[in-house]
C-alpha cells in the first residue's frame, strides 16, 4: 500500500501529525458514522481546513473510499478497492489501457500507465506484471517501436518514472490523442 502523507506532500505548512491526524479524523468518522461528504466538516470535532478537504480528495481518487447510493461516503474493503482498481474506468486512462498503445505516443502511455498504478497504490510489483501484461494484452508490443528486447525490459527501463511520483493526467491526455487518431 501506498503511503498516506507522502514525503514531497504539497501541504508543508502543516506538521507530518497534523496531516496523520486529519486521516485519522476523516478516516475513524466514516468507518463509525458514514456521512455524506458536506456533513463530515461538522462532525469531525476538530476546525475543518483545506487540508481535511484534500485528504479526502485523495482517499476518493485512490479509491479508498466511496459513496454509496445515499451519497453517504464510507471506507472501501481491501476486496472492494481491489475490485475497483483492477483496470482504469475513467478517461482518459481508459481508452489508453482498453486500446493499447502506438508507436507516437508509447513515452507517454507507459508514463501513463506507471504513474497511474502508483496513484492507486499497487507496489512496484504489481506494477511490473500488471503494466507488462498490458503491453502484451492490448497490442502494444506487437505494434513494436520499443527498443528493449522484452515487455518487462520495457517497464524496467521506466522504473523511473513510478518511483519519481509524477502525476499522469497530461501524459495520458496526450497519449489518447495520438491512440485516437491511429487506432
Amino acid at each position: 500500500m501506498s503511503s498516506m502523507h507522502a514525503p514531497e506532500c504539497k501541504f508543508e505548512l502543516y506538521s507530518r501529525g497534523e496531516i496523520e491526524k486529519a486521516y485519522i479524523d476523516i478516516i475513524s468518522l466514516i468507518l463509525i458514522d458514514p456521512s455524506v461528504q458536506k456533513e463530515i466538516p461538522g462532525k469531525i470535532g476538530t476546525e475543518w481546513k483545506n487540508l481535511h478537504t484534500a485528504i479526502i480528495s485523495t482517499l476518493m481518487r485512490e479509491q479508498r473510499i466511496g459513496q454509496e447510493e445515499m451519497g453517504k461516503i464510507r471506507l472501501l474493503t481491501p476486496v472492494e478497492r481491489a475490485e475497483r482498481i483492477s483496470e482504469p474506468v475513467s478517461e482518459p486512462m481508459k481508452t489508453i489501457y482498453e486500446k493499447g498503445s502506438y508507436p507516437g505516443c508509447h513515452d507517454n502511455a507507459l508514463f501513463a500507465m506507471l504513474a497511474w498504478h502508483k496513484m492507486v497504490g499497487f507496489s512496484w510489483e504489481e506494477t511490473q506484471e500488471k503494466v507488462t501484461q498490458w503491453l502484451v494484452r492490448s497490442g502494444s508490443w506487437d505494434r513494436g517501436g520499443f527498443a528493449e528486447t522484452t515487455p518487462r525490459d520495457v517497464i524496467d527501463n521506466k522504473r523511473h518514472v513510478y518511483e519519481g511520483g509524477y502525476g499522469w493526467m497530461e501524459k495520458a491526455q496526450a497519449a489518447k490523442r495520438v491512440i485516437e487518431r491511429i487506432g
